[in-house]
């Protein structure tokens, strides 16, 4: 991801994991893993066309959902895997605000600073999340 994606990724996170865990209870997601399709249905062609089936219709919504909501999961778990780059403490602070869903507004008046210091602190959040690696092996090295 580049710095814009991820900057948007960590505004949005908070409303993308409320849309997972909506789309999962949807689809009777357990905390497992989802059912496959198994049997002979699952190796049997699927319909093409505009099926006039109301529930047909509704799988095939389903399923395109799914691969909407599989794209979500990908870029909360990119956030969550590199959320442990951030050590200082007001970036972690501005971070975790951002993640329940604060606006920059929200968050300078929360922590006391000004809008143009935290949109500076999540600058560099963002920039610390985009080179990820580079600070890892600072950390470790």
């Amino acid at each position: 991801m580049n710095e814009k994606q991820i900057e948007n990724a960590l505004r949005d996170y908070n409303w993308m994991l409320n849309e997972i865990k909506r789309q999962r209870s949807l689809m009777g997601y357990d905390g497992g893993n989802l059912v496959a399709q198994g049997g002979i249905e699952s190796v049997m062609p699927k319909a093409q066309g505009e099926p006039g089936d109301p529930v047909a219709q509704e799988v095939i919504r389903r399923d395109k959902a799914s691969k909407w909501v599989i794209k979500l999961e990908n870029k909360v778990l990119y956030i969550q895997e590199r959320m442990n780059i951030i050590q200082d403490e007001r970036e972690k602070a501005v971070l975790e605000c951002m993640l329940d869903g604060m606006s920059m507004i929200a968050i300078s008046k929360h922590m006391g600073l000004s809008r143009r210091h935290i949109y500076n602190i999540k600058e560099a959040v963002v920039y610390k999340i985009a080179h990820f690696a580079h600070f890892s092996q600072e950390m470790t090295g």
